[in-house]
């Protein structure tokens, strides 16, 4: 029996282009005692594999080398097992690539409850979720009547940044790209107020919505935002470096705001990045976890079908074109 799995063939230089990857077939692998077969069902699509496809060497985790099946992570099913701990019907989630099936020995495999859907798990309980819960608790150290701006808020990140921050106790801004995922955030999220970036203008928006200021500034975009946003920082506000998506497909990154804010305002800046917090996967899965049972997060999925529409669907990105978590049904 073979499946179909999609390689990386080539590095992109600026955009993710399809002929960068190579749609193959493959035969199902034997299993060795201790190991066990998942049928993909559902797989991710994260701004952060714009990285991975890069050959830098010096970044937080290595790139998928060139041939190698692209990296993402994934719920599947067991459906063939020799593993005592996985029987056949598990739901499984994991950094299980582009792929329809793939054979493990359980390292970096999570057992996810059968009841809970697979855009649940990935919208929420998987890299999404974990990255907003460690970004935003235990790097901001959020205090209840703080303000925060996240930027990227309608993304799978930031809508969870800004739903754990109102349950919280923050007051809470978020900037999208368009009047829909605007409207999303501030009717359907709770969001006290939101900016639509492309055709706000954004001083004096900001300086509308947050007229006390800044306490947290959750970065996920850059952008001209940015800028903005670190000048209506208050005294030992904090910035949290997510991503900046605007500068992932460019040759050269964008001008860093001014450093005299970082003096003057006493501001703590900190990138992170989740591979550094991966041993602990499960104990934060576990605490956004608590959010979404009592209520306090929802999520919208932005579904494609087929492994192969991954190959262009992953631009959607960096376009601002998907509405919601970017999920493929394999």
């Amino acid at each position: 029996m073979n499946y179909k799995a999609i390689k990386l063939v080539k590095r992109p230089e600026t955009q993710i282009e399809s002929d960068g990857f190579s749609l193959v077939e493959l035969n199902i692998p034997e299993l060795n005692d201790g190991e066990f077969l998942i049928k993909q069902t559902h797989m991710s699509l994260d701004p952060a594999m714009r990285g991975w496809m890069s050959a830098a060497t010096d970044s937080y985790i290595a790139p998928v080398e060139l041939g190698d099946i692209m990296r993402s992570s994934g719920v599947g099913e067991v459906v063939e097992s020799r593993h005592e701990s996985f029987p056949v019907g598990t739901k499984v989630a994991g950094l299980f690539g582009w792929t329809e099936y793939l054979a493990s020995d359980g390292t970096g495999v999570s057992v996810m409850p059968k009841e809970l859907p697979a855009e649940a798990i990935l919208s929420v309980l998987a890299l999404s979720g974990v990255t907003a819960y460690h970004g935003l608790m235990e790097i901001a150290k959020p205090k209840a009547g703080e303000t925060l701006l996240v930027s990227g808020a309608a993304g799978s990140v930031g809508s969870i940044v800004g739903q754990i921050a109102k349950a919280e106790g923050l007051r809470v801004i978020g900037v999208a790209g368009s009047d829909d995922k605007c409207r999303w955030l501030t009717e359907e999220l709770g969001f006290d107020d939101a900016i639509n970036y492309k055709t706000a203008d954004l001083e004096s928006a900001v300086r509308e919505a947050a007229p006390n200021g800044i306490d947290i500034y959750f970065e996920n975009t850059g952008g001209p935002i940015q800028h903005i946003t670190f000048n209506h920082m208050n005294t030992f506000g904090r910035v949290v470096v997510c991503g900046v998506i605007s500068d992932y497909n460019s040759i050269s990154p964008a001008a860093a705001p001014s450093w005299i804010n970082v003096v003057k305002k006493r501001l703590n800046i900190q990138g992170f990045a989740m591979p550094d917090q991966f041993h602990r996967f499960g104990e934060l899965s576990q605490k956004v976890g608590a959010y979404l049972m009592k209520g306090q997060i929802k999520y919208r999925s932005h579904v494609l079908d087929g492994l192969e529409s991954a190959i262009d669907g992953i631009n959607l990105l960096f376009t601002g074109g998907n509405e919601g978590k970017l999920i493929v049904k394999v």
